[in-house]
């Protein structure tokens, strides 16, 4: 198979199911972000971090794979059958955030992103995360998007929050606060 195939040179793409749409749509756009997303924390999982946290990264990944799938097919015509997400899913990066949480000081003030690399780049997931998330809601607002993609990614952003915390606490970087002028 080849990987270029030419058929999107005058704008559009196919969806799971053949629908032909532009590369701008709201459902193109949607996976896009979420293939972003996957990228960035393929970049985390590549920095200097406790292997727990790339052990729980992966299974991040192969999620947001899942997620793409959901959104890159045709809730009219897809026949295809298409991996879904579990509960167990968003309970997973809801027992990560808590136990990071119990091993953290807790949160008085607002964070600056920054501090390290593996700290960084966590906030970056997080808002090309959250950017997912407001594209897959757009999405719902006029096709059919699976409930648990949106919890999903709500959660993930959370997780990934939590785990930026987590990896500057083990790297001993001090929180970079938001003290508001007055």
């Amino acid at each position: 198979m080849k990987i270029y195939t030419k058929t999107g040179d005058k704008g559009l793409t196919s969806l799971i199911g053949g629908t032909r749409v532009a590369k701008h749509h709201i459902r193109i756009e949607s996976y896009g972000t979420v293939d972003e997303l996957n990228s960035y924390i393929g970049l985390i999982r590549d920095q200097d971090i406790v292997a727990k946290h790339k052990e729980v990264l992966k299974e991040v990944q192969d999620r947001l794979f899942t997620i793409g799938a959901s959104l890159a097919a045709d809730p009219e015509k897809s026949k295809m059958k298409i991996p879904d997400l579990h509960t167990e899913d968003i309970e997973l990066l809801e027992k990560e955030i808590d136990r990071m949480d119990t091993e953290l000081p807790p949160l008085r003030h607002f964070i600056l992103p920054g501090g390290s690399n593996a700290v960084s780049f966590c906030h970056i997931a997080r808002c090309v995360c959250r950017r997912a998330e407001r594209l897959s809601v757009h999405l719902s607002e006029d096709s059919f998007v699976e409930e648990k993609v949106i919890i999903y990614l709500n959660r993930l952003s959370d997780y990934l929050f939590t785990l930026g915390r987590k990896i500057g606490n083990e790297q001993q970087i001090v929180e970079n606060e938001w003290i508001p002028r007055v």
